[in-house]
């Protein structure tokens, strides 16, 4: 496992948790809440500054950071020249800005993040350049002598050729891999780039059944690489895969449940774990380590790969944190809800106000769910260490 790709990891997960505490501390702070701590880490503290009333500083577990806001709690003691600055005493709209604030920025970092995977780095995909030319229409995984020479060899196709255009018509790869596919023992004539003059080469592509459909087999393997998008399309390319991703992360959610009997048999009993099964923080460290470490990817697949893994946790993360469970921000956005939908009730029944929302009151329902995530995360700190997934680099 590669240690630089671990460090890397580490940094970026402390990146995002100092984004999502940002977002708490700006947004509380414009509407005038007063912030005396933000950490990132816990523990014994090892670094902070004061600024203004806010102290800024460094804990010795790298395990999150937090943000404290004045008066999260009613019962909370305050100054009494800060007590109208209280959290609680925020309206309902101030509070759920403030409290999905980090959430929101964990979509933002992952957007961006995509957007630099697109536009900057960009992603691997088939070129249209040949790689190699194949000698046969294989009749099974290889050539046999009984087997037709491919189409690309007889009219003499060459590794190093780039195929830009069909029958006239210059496109990209996809399209011109459409219209080959739809081919099959029809003339074509492809446009073929060769030391940079362009070559008109009339083809009949065979046919080769693939899962049971008949498609056109011309007889090359193409190079992969990285492709950039300009920024217009890479915008559109990184709201589509954050929608993908979020959508995956809210299934992955939803099944969580279902997959912890899995995690168990393969935590305890040796069970093979399975790629795109439950996967901790240690476990995402370890793929990113193999990721910057494999032989097998270039320097900017890896980079890319990377980008990737940290994009798709912030999203995941985004979301977790609007679970409606204390003591997520979800949670607390819950209680806000409610508390705002109760006063309105009470306006519109001509009822007195009826105050505030206890939350410590809710501590019991916290702590069962905080024993419950507890439990959780050392199954999978116990998974991912002595049952790791094999990713394959």
């Amino acid at each position: 496992m590669g240690i630089i790709g671990v460090l890397a990891f580490v940094a970026a997960l402390l990146l995002s948790v100092m984004v999502h505490e940002y977002g708490h501390y700006a947004t509380a702070r414009r509407y005038g809440m007063r912030v005396t701590e933000f950490f990132l880490g816990f523990g014994k503290r090892i670094w902070s500054t004061q600024r203004g009333e806010t102290e800024f500083g460094l804990k010795a577990i790298p395990a999150g950071g937090y943000c404290k806001i004045s008066g999260m709690s009613m019962n909370e003691p305050l100054e009494d020249d800060v007590k109208h600055r209280a959290f609680y005493l925020a309206s309902t709209p101030k509070k759920l800005v403030v409290l999905g604030a980090g959430s929101f920025l964990h979509f933002i970092l992952g957007f961006v993040l995509l957007f630099t995977l697109f536009a900057g780095v960009g992603t691997s995909q088939v070129l249209p350049k040949v790689s190699q030319v194949v000698d046969c229409v294989p009749s099974t995984s290889e050539c046999t002598a009984n087997d037709p020479i491919s189409p690309a060899k007889q009219v003499g196709i060459l590794p190093g050729d780039e195929i830009i255009g069909v029958n006239g018509v210059k496109m990209n790869w996809d399209e011109v891999g459409k219209i080959l596919r739809g081919s099959a023992q029809k003339p074509i004539t492809l446009i073929v780039l060769r030391d940079n003059q362009e070559l008109n080469i009339e083809v009949i592509p065979a046919t080769r059944v693939v899962e049971g459909e008949s498609r056109g087999f011309l007889g090359i393997i193409n190079e992969y690489g990285l492709v950039r998008k300009n920024p217009i399309s890479a915008i559109g390319d990184s709201v589509e895969a954050s929608v993908a991703i979020f959508q995956g992360s809210l299934k992955a959610l939803v099944g969580l449940p279902a997959q912890i009997p899995a995690l168990v048999r393969q935590t305890f009993l040796g069970e093979e774990r399975q790629a795109d099964g439950l996967v901790g923080i240690v476990g995402v460290a370890r793929a990113s380590g193999e990721t910057v470490s494999s032989g097998v990817l270039t320097t900017g697949e890896k980079f890319a790969t990377f980008l990737l893994i940290v994009a798709s946790l912030n999203i995941f993360v985004g979301i977790f944190n609007l679970l409606p469970i204390l003591p997520l921000d979800g949670g607390h956005m819950a209680v806000a809800l409610y508390e705002g939908g109760r006063r309105k009730f009470a306006q519109l029944r001509g009822r007195p106000d009826p105050g505030f929302v206890d939350v410590e009151k809710l501590t019991p329902i916290t702590m069962v769910v905080f024993l419950a995530l507890a439990f959780l995360t050392l199954l999978l700190l116990f998974a991912d260490i002595f049952n790791p997934i094999n990713l394959n680099l």
